[in-house]
């Protein structure tokens, strides 16, 4: 049996990681501004992670959601009161996808609505629902074509104002910073304007942090830099540094109802115990701070190149996006096997940089001589 072939793969197999950088099976080392998909937060292999995983693991990694697991509890807790808000309530999933469509269900319970809005080039994952509140016709299949979304430009809130006024939109699901959609920002005075809107005509605002969250922008939630508080916020990636997990943050104002919502291996033993050494690590590191401060300072190096090559250079903390005037593909590929750096990308033009939040000023600079080389 072979794999079902829908990756395009680049030619190296790697097999151990540290921090920020990677090795391939030949021993030849990699800096790492990928992370994984920003899935990596705390860098590879980290001692207390492993620590705290494996001394789980000796103790028992899985058991279902029939039975008290008060490791969920301390994560919500802990939670709330890294992230600010500990009057939510955590339900627990295993990806990005899955926290997005039970947001979308949970907005739709709540609200009895079926419509949703969301922006263009938005990507929120691949299930039913999320997929189709995700702006790429060619990944959504005819039976997820089911007409509920409508796709509106971000940035643009007259546009969102006037559907939210139609009175019949269950819920309205955003990035703050679009990811795969290129970097793209909201703006306050958008964010805000939505936010108010969505109040006065019932739509349920969720914020989808999976890729711009958890530290990444430099402030817990990349919504917390347009001073607005969603009612649903969605978390993956970063939370347990490559164990699947998802999460919900669900404002008080959602009743919960047994049944309506649930999962087989949702915050199991082992997620819990990955994600609480995740959240250890972002408290005593400070990597939260050090997002901001560090991907201020990469930004700077990036600007101060002035190469005819790069026409902009966008993002917050340590989720950037360089666009260029040529394709990405082949500089992609050059930093690959010619400078060994791991870069993202997203569509045609936007290198993409989002790496482990432990990075440094140190290896910035090493990043920008090696781009430098290429470009």
């Amino acid at each position: 049996m072979n794999l079902y072939d829908v990756y395009p793969l680049f030619d190296v197999n790697i097999v151990r990681g540290k921090d920020c950088k990677v090795w391939d099976e030949q021993g030849e080392e990699y800096l790492d501004l990928y992370g994984g998909h920003a899935v990596i937060s705390i860098g590879h292999a980290h001692p207390h992670y492993i620590n705290k995983v494996t001394e789980q693991l000796q103790r028992i990694g899985f058991y279902s959601n029939s039975i008290i697991n008060r490791l969920q509890a301390e994560l919500a807790d802990r939670l709330g009161k890294a992230s600010g808000y500990d009057d939510y309530r955590l339900f627990l999933i295993n990806s990005g996808a899955e926290a997005n469509e039970n947001a979308l269900k949970l907005a739709s319970f709540h609200t009895g609505r079926t419509r949703i809005l969301a922006a263009s080039k938005a990507f929120h994952g691949r299930t039913s629902l999320a997929v189709e509140a995700t702006n790429n016709p060619k990944i959504i299949a005819p039976v997820n074509a089911n007409g509920h979304v409508t796709f509106l430009p971000l940035n643009q809130l007259d546009a969102w104002v006037s559907e939210l006024q139609k009175g019949d939109v269950s819920a309205v699901i955003i990035e703050c910073i679009q990811g795969v959609g290129g970097i793209q920002m909201a703006s306050p005075e958008f964010a805000q304007g939505l936010a108010e809107a969505c109040r006065q005509y019932g739509a349920v605002l969720i914020c989808d942090e999976i890729q711009c969250g958890y530290g990444r922008s430099g402030r817990f939630f990349a919504h917390q830099w347009l001073g607005i508080r969603p009612d649903l916020i969605t978390v993956a990636k970063g939370i347990a540094n490559g164990f699947p997990m998802g999460g919900l943050l669900i404002a008080p104002q959602f009743e919960a109802v047994y049944g309506q919502l649930g999962t087989t291996f949702g915050g199991n033993h082992l997620a819990c115990a990955a994600a609480l050494a995740v959240l250890d690590v972002i408290e005593q590191q400070q990597l939260v701070e050090n997002a901001r401060q560090t991907g201020e300072y990469l930004m700077e190096q990036l600007k101060a190149l002035h190469h005819e090559k790069i026409t902009d250079i966008r993002g917050r903390g340590l989720m950037i996006g360089i666009e260029l005037s040529t394709p990405q593909k082949p500089v992609r590929e050059q930093l690959v096997y010619e400078q060994h750096v791991f870069t993202g990308c997203s569509g045609t033009n936007l290198l993409r940089l989002l790496p482990p939040l432990t990075f440094t000023k140190q290896l910035a600079d090493e990043f920008i001589e090696r781009l430098t080389r290429v470009l």
